[in-house]
């Protein structure tokens, strides 16, 4: 058994930037403590009330706007069984369609990142302009009915945010702001606008959206499954946020893990976090729990000569991953130097199965050049490509999680009060399909 060392993480004074990121502690919300069952990870048919109840009513991500920064360029993006295209217009604005000709439904453009000053269907030729609107439709004439009882390409709402495109598969969504509601804040002191897309991954996963959900809304894991970060981090004291339909936990970097008794030196882990902020490791004289304090002190120093503005942060978000989950299914990890992405998508059809994103963006310094924006690079199911070492130690568990959920012998998911994100999580789905 771990032995755990009483310790308190210093947090920042939300009155020296008081328009910043929120800090105050949502109010603990009772959720009770029951099973929840595995047939919301195993079963077709709760799958399909997903879909019907929380897919195709909420928003979902979409892309980058700078992804499509010129009038005609457009992503393809697919969730379960539907497929949408966002396209910039010659205003600037950005526009969503279902991805399928009004004619025998056929597919307009395959998944990624495609530039057109039109929609031309490869199967006979219906031609729509960027805004969805009809351009041409051969032989028109021997249509006796005329043209279909529509403009053009059916449209879905779509909004910005947080330098994100937003869309929704429901013509009568609430707002994109009201939808985030609690959110709203929280992540415009990042500027996001400022870093650069520097990784775009789709790994095909064989286990449940959800179960890839759970991987990133804990820490209770880290000390089995990333033992390494127990000499970076602190996994036991942390700061959980539950909202209406989202939630975040607050995670110290720069600290060791209180279930690490002693260590004799810096681990090489702290090491590299004082040489990347400038510190010379052998000059640093401080207790090792002060290092994190110490990094933060520095980047606050040297954030000009550094071409970089901290200026909206707090102190702790110098250092700490405040990590986020935008329901149903976006994790942001956001840092000062970097937003770390994860979409969770479900599989069309299988229960059992998940496509995960990865979106790597880096703070990119004033004056700076920034790199071309990554082509996509897909993984499908059996690939042995890292995805980095974090992301794959929590790959390796869930193929097997998801096997075991299978079994006759697992009722469902028995949670404790560090998991208490994944109960919310639950809950949420549950008030959507009952609504």
């Amino acid at each position: 058994m771990d032995i755990i060392r009483k310790q308190t993480v210093k947090r920042s004074d939300p009155e020296k930037h008081p328009g910043g990121t929120p800090l105050a502690k949502a109010p603990r919300i009772d959720l009770g403590t029951e099973i929840i069952s595995k047939e919301r990870y195993t079963s077709v048919e709760f799958m399909q009330l997903e879909w019907d109840k929380i897919w195709t009513k909420t928003w979902l991500l979409g892309c980058r706007e700078d992804q499509i920064p010129e009038p005609g360029d457009f992503i393809c993006t697919n969730i379960g069984t539907e497929s949408v295209i966002l396209v910039r217009q010659k205003n600037n604005e950005i526009k969503a369609f279902h991805n399928v000709c009004m004619h025998r439904g056929n597919r307009l453009a395959d998944e990624g990142l495609w530039h057109a000053e039109s929609f031309v269907c490869g199967y006979h030729g219906w031609e729509y302009g960027s805004d969805g609107t009809f351009v041409d439709i051969p032989d028109l004439d021997t249509f006796q009915q005329g043209k279909p009882p529509c403009s053009g390409l059916a449209e879905l709402p779509c909004d910005t945010w947080v330098s994100f495109v937003w869309f929704s598969l429901n013509t009568e969504v609430e707002p994109l702001e009201e939808y985030i509601g609690d959110l709203v804040g929280h992540f415009e002191p990042y500027h996001f606008e400022r870093m650069a897309m520097t990784r775009w991954v789709t790994a095909e996963w064989n286990c449940n959206w959800k179960a890839a959900v759970d991987a990133f809304a804990e820490a209770y894991h880290t000390a089995t499954t990333h033992p390494q970060l127990k000499w970076y981090l602190d996994d036991f004291d942390i700061q959980i946020d539950l909202y209406d339909k989202h939630s975040r936990y607050l995670i110290a970097f720069g600290l060791l893990s209180p279930r690490v008794e002693s260590v004799g030196e810096i681990p090489p882990p702290l090491k590299f976090l004082l040489s990347d902020a400038g510190i010379d490791p052998a000059s640093y004289e401080g207790p090792i729990n002060g290092i994190r304090e110490a990094v933060q002190k520095q980047k606050r120093a040297t954030q000009k000569e550094q071409g970089k503005d901290f200026s909206e942060l707090h102190d702790d978000q110098l250092t700490d991953d405040y990590n986020y989950l935008v329901f149903p299914g976006v994790t942001f990890n956001t840092h000062s130097d970097d937003l770390m992405l994860y979409r969770h998508r479900p599989h069309p059809s299988d229960p059992n199965k998940c496509l995960f994103d990865v979106w790597m963006f880096e703070l990119i310094p004033e004056g700076e050049e920034w790199p071309e924006l990554p082509k996509h690079d897909f993984r499908p199911e059996g690939s042995t490509r890292s995805l980095g070492l974090v992301i794959d130690q929590d790959a390796a568990n869930l193929a097997s999680v998801q096997a075991g959920m299978n079994s006759a012998g697992y009722p469902g998911l028995w949670l404790s009060d560090q998991e208490i994100r994944l109960r919310h999580f639950h809950n949420t789905i549950t008030d959507f399909i009952e609504s």
